[in-house]
């Protein structure tokens, strides 16, 4: 897609100088020297404006090099959303808008596409000499959005999990660069259709949950310099979820919210009751919803590890565990079938067979409170391992770093010593670059997170959700997209779309 240099009319309209001569002059004589010029904007669709999308959003909005010109959401406004804190996004709102009255009369956590459109709005006013900007369009349906602004070159996608291959598809399919929460989907086969699609369309992409840390780098370089001897496992284990999660469908019916269009937001899923514990942040625990506490926390620290590595392929077999639970009816307790929801707790193994310069690994998650044995060389000196962290297991000997390989150290301390020279590793230093997709999508380049580098990745996630409801080993043909040992596991690797939503 090559980015456009002409003015559009939404930022004539937009500005209240509007009813000005246009009038072409350098740029440092318009704003100084940090100013870009409304035609050498990146002009966004923001689709999904929940908590996680006006918590990045007052970050994003802030940035000159880009312009929200459209705001999406299927509920228009409500303040029942769940987050991590009372006031947070009311507080980040504020700071933003530089408003501390803002929302002064909400009452619970806000979110939806008003709330949206006022934050883009009421920002870019404060850049005009009149305070005014009317500028932002809002729909409920991602399709119109899409179907209407002619003139928008990209588009962010914040929506729960189900959602993400559909937008996404739809955006690139009109040309529009795209940049996504993670995970890509939460179906194999829609993650395929999605990369698939980025990869014929050409647009650029990117996955938020990129990253480069040099303690991926450090670890690389001490196991290649033999500290630990062959690699043979790798452990990684996060808290989540820290969001309730259920055994079965709800079975109460209460009225949908006024404003929010449950229709829309069930997008591709088979039609169900409306209810709140499917909604808002708590969706990530349903297997229709959302990818699970691996999908939330894993695409953060897996995907550095397989680009740092190398890795590109997709395990062999997996096997996952789960916990289980009862309910007692008639004075009788019997064990509850349940594949509606990921379990409290898991673990997943990953048996990948040898790339490049590896050797056959497991990689293992561990979720809700598991981790992996205590190694030795610690329990020895009386330490514990982190409540998230990673863990590289060769045949000579450990590793064992933060949950994001955030300060490896090699274990016991003598052995880090003997090897570094030094009780601690350097200083970690993190690039995220959170909004470097947006040079990346002015130049039509790909960006560092691009979609296409995360195939293998999204799919070894996403294949440990399909294990955990097949409750067995699993052995995976990726070639084919298909479990040759457990034929009725197939169903979980893709969905039955509901009609209108195909993909």
């Amino acid at each position: 897609m090559t980015f456009k240099k002409d003015i559009s009319r939404r930022d004539l309209l937009g500005s209240a100088a509007a009813t000005l001569a246009v009038t072409v002059v350098p740029r440092h004589v318009l704003g100084g020297a940090n100013y870009v010029a409304p035609s050498d904007k990146l002009t966004v669709g923001y689709i999904g404006c929940g908590t996680q999308g006006l918590r990045e959003m007052v970050r994003l909005i802030q940035d000159p090099e880009l312009k929200i010109v459209a705001v999406c959401d299927p509920n228009k406004s409500t303040t029942d959303y769940v987050d991590w804190s009372l006031h947070g996004i009311r507080n980040g709102i504020r700071r933003v808008l530089e408003d501390p009255n803002w929302g002064e009369g909400l009452d619970g956590i806000p979110g939806g596409r008003d709330i949206g459109q006022e934050v883009v709005e009421k920002y870019y006013a404060k850049g005009q000499d009149s305070g005014s900007y009317k500028g932002c369009s809002s729909d409920a349906d991602y399709r119109e959005l899409l179907e209407k602004e002619k003139d928008l070159d990209a588009v962010k996608v914040m929506t729960p999990d189900h959602l993400h291959a559909a937008v996404s598809i739809a955006a690139m399919k009109k040309g529009k660069h795209v940049v996504i929460h993670k995970p890509i989907a939460n179906r194999v086969r829609e993650a395929r259709l999605t990369i698939e699609t980025a990869r014929k369309t050409g647009v650029s992409t990117h996955l938020l949950a990129w990253s480069k840390r040099s303690g991926y780098g450090l670890v690389r370089d001490w196991i290649k310099g033999g500290a630990i001897g062959t690699l043979r496992e790798i452990h990684n284990w996060s808290n989540r979820p820290v969001w309730p999660q259920w055994t079965a469908n709800p079975s109460e019916t209460p009225p949908i919210p006024n404003g929010f269009d449950w229709d829309l937001w069930l997008g591709p899923v088979p039609h169900r009751p409306y209810h709140p514990n499917y909604t808002h942040a708590v969706f990530r625990g349903w297997y229709d919803f959302g990818a699970g506490s691996i999908a939330d926390m894993g695409t953060y620290s897996l995907w550095p590890l397989f680009l740092t590595l190398g890795f590109d392929a997709v395990p062999e077999s997996i096997e996952a565990n789960g916990t289980t639970t009862c309910a007692i009816t008639d004075h009788v307790s019997r064990g509850v079938k349940n594949d509606v929801a990921f379990p409290y707790s898991s673990v997943v193994r990953f048996k990948f067979p040898p790339q490049g310069e590896w050797p056959a690994i497991d990689i293992w998650w561990h979720d809700g409170g598991m981790k992996p044995p205590l190694p030795e060389e610690l329990a020895a000196t009386d330490k514990e391992l982190p409540r998230e962290g990673m863990m590289f297991v060769g045949d000579s000997g450990k590793i064992v770093a933060g949950f994001r390989c955030e300060s490896p150290h090699i274990i016991p301390e003598k052995k880090m010593i003997e090897i570094t020279g030094a009780a601690e590793p350097p200083k970690d230093e993190t690039d995220r670059r959170e909004r470097n997709w947006v040079a990346a999508f002015k130049s039509g380049k790909e960006a560092p997170g691009s979609f296409l580098k995360a195939s293998a990745v999204t799919e070894t996630i996403l294949l440990g959700g399909v294990a955990l409801r097949a409750r067995k080993r699993l052995v995976y043909d990726s070639r084919n997209m298909n479990i040759t040992n457990v034929p009725e596991a197939n169903q979980y690797l893709t969905r039955e779309d509901r009609t209108g939503w195909e993909l």
